[in-house]
C-alpha cells in the first residue's frame, strides 16, 4: 500500500510530533509499504530553519526506505499570533507542487496541527480520489484559545469553521485519547468516525536501564542526586514556574535536583526565573541528541508531567508512554478530570497532584523520596503498562487495520458507482 503522510514535523527535529511521524512511517516502511512524506524545513523547536536547509525552496530526501519531500516555511524565531498564520499558509501554498512529484496514495495521513494543513490535504484527497485521515494530536482552535494564545474572535470562529471543515471531510479521524473522542463527540462528529490510537514509544529503545554507571548522570554531575526530570516542550500549556516554586520548596534537602531540559530561548526565561527566587536546585539544560534519550530517561528518579489547570480534553502529553516506558514513576501536576490524568491513572505508573500548586508538586516528590519501594513498585507498573498498551508494533498494527478498513470501503464504493451509472443510463433510455 501507497501511504502518504502530510506532516509539518518529521526528522530530524527531536521533540513533539516529529519523533512519532518518522517512527510511524519507517514502521510501514519495515512492514512493506511504500511511504511518501510531505513536510516542512526542519525548524522546531528552535523556530530556526536548521543548518543544510536554509534558503531552499525544495529538498528530497530518503531516510530509511521513507521518501521525504520538504518545502520551505516563513519562520520568526519569536512569533506571534499572525506570525504563526503566515507560517501555516507558507507550508500550505509550498507544499502543493510536491503532491504531483510522486505516485498516487491509497491513502493520505494528516497531521494535526497546523490545522490549516486540512486544505492541501482535502485537495490531494480529491485529486487522487483516496481517502483522507486526520490524525489530530492538539484539538485546534480550542487549545490555544484555552491557554490565551488566540483572543481575536474573528480569527476564532474562521478557525472554529475550519475545524468542523476538517472533521466533516475526513473519512477517518484518529485521536490520541478518550477524552479527545469525548470533546470531538460533543461537536458533533459522528462517533464511527472516531478511531482511538494511542501515541507510541518503541519500547526496544526506551527501556528501564540502572543509575549507576550512567554517564549522563556523570557529565552532569548528578552521581548520588535524587533527579526530578522534566524534558520536552516548553510552552503555554505547561507553567513550568510551578516546578521551579516546587523545588524551590525542598531546597532543605540537599539530594534532591530538578532538571529541566528543553529548548534554549525557553530555558533562558525559566534562568531568570530561578535567579530571581533562588532556586539553586535547578539544573536548565538544552534539548538533548535523541541517541542520549534512553539514558536522560534513566537517569531520573522521577518523571515529570505539567499542566496549567485549563488544559482538559485538548492536549495529551505525548512523554508519558516515554516515561513509563522507562520505568521510572511519574508524578503529574496536571488537571484530575483531563486527558493525562486519566491516562497516568489507568497505567498505574504514577501519582496525580493539583495543578500549578507548587507545595503539592513538592510533597508527592518528597513522598517518593523517602519511598524508594514505591517509586519502583510505580515505574515497575508503569514499564508493563508500556509495553502492553503503548508499543509501536501496536501502533502500526491498528494502523494497517484501519488503512485497510478505509482503503476497501473506498474501493467498494467506487465499484458500485459505475453500476449505478450504467442503471441510470438504461432507464434513461
Amino acid at each position: 500500500m501507497h501511504i502518504l503522510i502530510y506532516s509539518y514535523n518529521y526528522h530530524p527535529e527531536p521533540i513533539g510530533i516529529a519523533p512519532l511521524m518518522t517512527e510511524l512511517a519507517e514502521g510501514l516502511v519495515k512492514r512493506g509499504h511504500q511511504v511518501r512524506v510531505i513536510t516542512a524545513m526542519p525548524n522546531y523547536p528552535e523556530r530556526r530553519i536548521y543548518d543544510g536547509y536554509r534558503g531552499k525552496w525544495y529538498v528530497t530526501e530518503q531516510k530509511n526506505g521513507v521518501t521525504i519531500q520538504r518545502s520551505y516555511v516563513r519562520i520568526k524565531s519569536k512569533p506571534n499570533v499572525v506570525d504563526r498564520l503566515l507560517l501555516e499558509l507558507s507550508f500550505v501554498f509550498t507544499s502543493l507542487p510536491q503532491v504531483f512529484k510522486g505516485d498516487r496514495p491509497d491513502a493520505i495521513v494528516l497531521t494535526v496541527p497546523p490545522l490549516l494543513g486540512i486544505l492541501p490535504a482535502t485537495i490531494f484527497s480529491c485529486l487522487y480520489n483516496c481517502p483522507l485521515i486526520l490524525n489530530v494530536q492538539d484539538i485546534l482552535p480550542e487549545a490555544a484559545v484555552r491557554v490565551g494564545l488566540l483572543k481575536n474572535k474573528w480569527m476564532i470562529r474562521t478557525l472554529a469553521a475550519l475545524e468542523k471543515f476538517a472533521y466533516r471531510t475526513a473519512q477517518k479521524i484518529s485521536v490520541i485519547a478518550d477524552g479527545f473522542s469525548e470533546n470531538l463527540v460533543n461537536k458533533g462528529v459522528p462517533v464511527n468516525k472516531l478511531v482511538c490510537i494511542p501515541n507510541w514509544v518503541n519500547i526496544n529503545f526506551i527501556r528501564p536501564l540502572p543509575k549507576h554507571d550512567n554517564s549522563w548522570r556523570s557529565t552532569h554531575q548528578l552521581d548520588g542526586k535524587f533527579v526530578v526530570l522534566y524534558s520536552g516542550n516548553i510552552a503555554l500549556t505547561q507553567g513550568l514556574e510551578t516546578v521551579i516554586e516546587a523545588a524551590i520548596c525542598l531546597r532543605h534537602i540537599k539530594d534532591i535536583v530538578f532538571v529541566i531540559v528543553g529548548e534554549s530561548r525557553a530555558l533562558q526565561r525559566l534562568q531568570e526565573y530561578c535567579l530571581l527566587n533562588g532556586a539553586d536546585n535547578v539544573l536548565l539544560l538544552p534539548l538533548q541528541p535523541r541517541e542520549k534519550l534512553p539514558e536522560m530517561l534513566a537517569a531520573s528518579d522521577v518523571g515529570l508531567i505539567v499542566q496549567k489547570h485549563n488544559v482538559i480534553s485538548f492536549n495529551m502529553p505525548s512523554k508519558i508512554p516515554l516515561l513509563l516506558a522507562s520505568g521510572r514513576p511519574i508524578v503529574g501536576s496536571v488537571p484530575a478530570s483531563g486527558t493525562a490524568a486519566r491516562a497516568i491513572a489507568l497505567s498505574g505508573g504514577g501519582i496525580i497532584v493539583e495543578p500549578e500548586s507548587p507545595h503539592a508538586l513538592a510533597n508527592a516528590v518528597q513522598n517518593l523520596y523517602t519511598n524508594p519501594t514505591l517509586a519502583a513498585k510505580l515505574g515497575h507498573v508503569g514499564r508493563q503498562f508500556a509495553e502492553a498498551n503503548y508499543s509501536l508494533e501496536q501502533a502500526l498494527d491498528r494502523y494497517e487495520w484501519l488503512f485497510s478498513q478505509i482503503v476497501v470501503n473506498q474501493k467498494s464504493v467506487e465499484s458500485i458507482l459505475p453500476e449505478l451509472d450504467s442503471k441510470k443510463s438504461v432507464v434513461d433510455g
